[in-house]
């Protein structure tokens, strides 16, 4: 040990700590002591070393704080007490006497790329060491010169505890004594140009509360999940043939207490889950619940991959509403973002001094639209730390699916960028070759977990996105529709007068409709950014408006896909979505608002009731055209068709605010049809119109069929009937 090194330790920079601190052998030729104690401890005035049978006083070799012990005899346990310059003694055991802490084997992994489960070997994590209580920490900083730990435990001096340097560029520390509840960072100094940060750890299962931003110790072991029975039978569905009907949420704007504070997620377990349950959704669709330290994010920027945010409450507070869920039957979607990250100084940006997570090439480490950076997908140690990240939350969390957020952007080297601002791959094209793979692999391990299912927003022709990965796709279980969504949009915002010249819109989507797994989307991003609520963008007067709506939501839950559909949607929101303010829950006082969120709970029933509308959603077989050549008067008619074919639903349209009595629709057998739904009812909002329940075949041929019924087409609705 050499004076350099001394000042080293007490200047913060020392990059070995663990060559110096603790305790040491001392050669017989430098004293005639055996062994030495040796400590950093710049908040002490004097300290001594307490040891089986010795108690010995300790030196200040180097001023501020360096003091060396020498005893005699073999090394063994010991503690020790330092008098404190206000008076007070401590008594502590000393973290430079504990050996590693993490195995070679899990480093291996980690740098390979196939530690799935990193999270259990990277962060902070209360463990017992030699009998000895305390938190083991663990952090991947390859080009930093030394890392310390800093935190409510040393008064944040980012000197006292330097880690342990270990291979491929992890650093560890054992520090006993603390537990769960206290707040830390990692305190990172790299050899390049003088960098020195605090970073919250990338692994923290906790965060502070924004704007604050150190990361919390917490313990995930213990939490009395009661889900079993809701897990057993996810394992057990088939998503492909069941209902899947999504409500989005965004937590911090569904709904504000009288202060106008977000509910916590313990009140979102009552309130949330017992409104969901009631309008019969199957999942509830979280936007990002990941910490993130601006709200104006939306979540969608990213710090704390590994720690749901404590804006609504703990850890456990997060998982018992997710319990709560499963145990009224309700599945939890997470929208994860793995596509991009932001630039915040205590995140993942540069982490240690240099490009760690993301690009050194802003050609390709920078999204400019979204002021964010790109994850290097091709290196090991950040594919490690995404793909545990989605396993983490599908078995800590129990959570159901993972909607994967921004697919298009990872997919294309050149996305929404210029000529010259992008670099094409090693065989000159624009895909992002690294990225599918990791997408692939991440498909292959998150479809490991019993009944999860992984969802892409992906707005391109990108082929094989729902395609199993064993047949070169990218192993998606299902895929945003976002074609159809733009279409039905423009479709609706024209008036009625005009729809005949915009009929293709409504039929265009059946051309493709099987190529995917669809999921037919109205989502937060409709609905901001000047776009206007759904409500607002229909044309006519109020009622002409809200029985758009009607018809909308009507003729997309009978469209062939799973369906979503964003909060507020459903009570006809005529703002649009604001996220620093709860929805218009008020609206509901008055009868169209009511009644329109009365039609999507109907919806919702029949859609989980009917085999028809949910069995067959991925094959042709499951839809037929009855007619849409009616052009001039925008009428169309469909069947959906169960996996028995003789168990189908007739669904006929009409989109222009005309009725058509008697209008004759070809069906496939002769008999009574049941009207299961009319989007006119006055039960809805309409005009009620209709067929009086029950219709009868009569054999006069229509759309190719021998059979047809008469029907009374209702204005702008959409009608269905069954055969009894």
């Amino acid at each position: 040990m050499t004076a350099q090194e001394m000042a080293a330790i007490v200047g913060g920079y020392h990059g070995d700590a663990f060559r110096v601190l603790g305790p040491h052998r001392v050669p017989r030729r430098v004293s005639q002591l055996r062994w030495q104690v040796r400590a950093f401890l710049p908040h002490a005035r004097s300290a001594e070393v307490i040891a089986a049978g010795q108690r010995v006083e300790m030196i200040e070799k180097v001023k501020g704080g360096f003091f060396v012990a020498g005893l005699n005899g073999s090394p063994e346990r010991y503690v020790i007490r330092a008098r404190l310059w206000d008076g007070r003694e401590t008594e502590f055991e000393d973290p430079y006497r504990f050996p590693l802490q993490i195995s070679e084997f899990d480093i291996h992994l980690h740098n390979e790329g196939t530690l799935h489960e990193a999270y259990r070997t990277f962060g902070a994590h209360p463990v017992v060491s030699e009998g000895v209580a305390g938190v083991r920490f663990s952090v991947w900083a390859p080009n930093a010169a030394n890392v310390t730990v800093a935190g409510d435990f040393n008064d944040w001096d980012a000197r006292r505890h330097p880690m342990r340097r270990r291979s491929s560029g992890v650093w560890e520390l054992f520090l006993p004594g603390i537990a769960a509840g206290v707040n830390y960072k990692y305190n990172v100094r790299s050899r390049f140009r003088a960098y020195q940060q605090l970073k919250a750890d990338p692994y923290a299962f906790c965060c502070e509360t924004p704007p604050k931003s150190a990361s919390v110790v917490w313990n995930l072991d213990g939490f009395p999940w009661s889900d079993a029975e809701w897990l057993d039978r996810r394992g057990r569905t088939n998503w492909l043939q069941s209902p899947v009907s999504v409500y989005e949420v965004h937590l911090e704007s569904w709904l504000r207490d009288r202060q106008g504070r977000p509910l916590t997620y313990r009140d979102l377990a009552v309130r949330l889950v017992e409104y969901v349950k009631r309008m019969g959704y199957t999942h509830i669709e979280l936007m990002p619940v990941m910490e993130h330290p601006f709200s104006g994010s939306w979540g969608y920027q990213v710090i704390g991959y590994y720690a749901p945010t404590s804006r609504f409450g703990t850890p456990d507070d997060f998982r018992h509403f997710v319990n709560v869920c499963h145990r009224a039957g309700i599945g939890v979607i997470l929208d994860w973002v793995p596509a991009h990250f932001p630039r915040d100084a205590h995140g993942l940006a540069s982490f240690d001094g240099t490009a760690l997570y993301e690009h050194a090439d802003p050609r390709q480490g920078e999204h400019r639209d979204w002021g964010t950076l790109v994850f290097n997908y091709g290196r090991n140690e950040v594919r490690a730390f995404l793909l545990s990240n989605a396993l983490f939350w599908l078995k800590e969390y129990h959570i159901d699916g993972l909607r994967v957020d921004a697919v298009a952007s990872m997919l294309y080297l050149d996305y929404s960028r210029r000529p010259g601002e992008w670099i094409p791959n090693r065989y000159g094209g624009n895909e992002n070759l690294e990225a599918i793979d990791f997408l692939r692999r991440f498909n292959e391990l998150a479809h490991t977990v019993p009944g999860v299912f992984t969802v892409a927003e992906e707005s391109t022709s990108f082929p094989g996105v729902s395609k199993p990965v064993y047949l070169n796709g990218l192993g998606f279980t299902m895929k945003w529709n976002m074609g159809w969504m733009h279409d039905m949009l423009d479709y609706f915002s024209h008036d009625p007068v005009y729809r005949k010249h915009q009929h293709n819109h409504i039929t265009f989507s059946l051309l493709y409709a099987f190529s995917e797994n669809f999921v037919l989307p109205i989502s937060h991003d409709e609905v901001v950014h000047g776009k206007g609520s759904l409500l607002s963008r229909m044309p006519g007067d109020e009622w002409r408006q809200f029985a758009n709506v009607r018809a909308f939501l009507a003729y997309m839950w009978a469209h062939p896909g799973k369906k979503l559909l964003f909060m507020g949607q459903e009570i006809g929101q005529r703002e649009e979505w604001d996220y620093n303010r709860g929805l218009r829950w008020e609206l509901l006082e008055f009868d169209s608002h009511r009644k329109l969120q009365a039609m999507v709970q109907a919806l919702n029933r029949i859609y989980r009731e009917q085999p028809a509308m949910h069995q067959v959603d991925y094959h042709a077989s499951g839809f037929e055209w009855v007619d849409f050549r009616d052009v001039e008067k925008s009428v169309i008619a469909f069947l959906r068709r169960a996996e028995n074919a003789d168990d189908f639903i007739l669904f006929c349209c009409n989109f222009t605010p005309v009725p058509r009595p008697g209008y004759e629709f070809g069906v496939p057998a002769a008999g009574s049809y049941r009207e299961i739904l009319n989007t006119d009812s006055v039960h809805f909002g309409g005009s009620n119109l209709g067929s009086t329940g029950v219709v009868s075949s009569r054999p006069v041929p229509r759309h190719n069929r021998k059979h047809s019924i008469a029907v009374a087409l209702p204005p702008l609705a959409v009608v269905a009937f069954k055969k009894t």
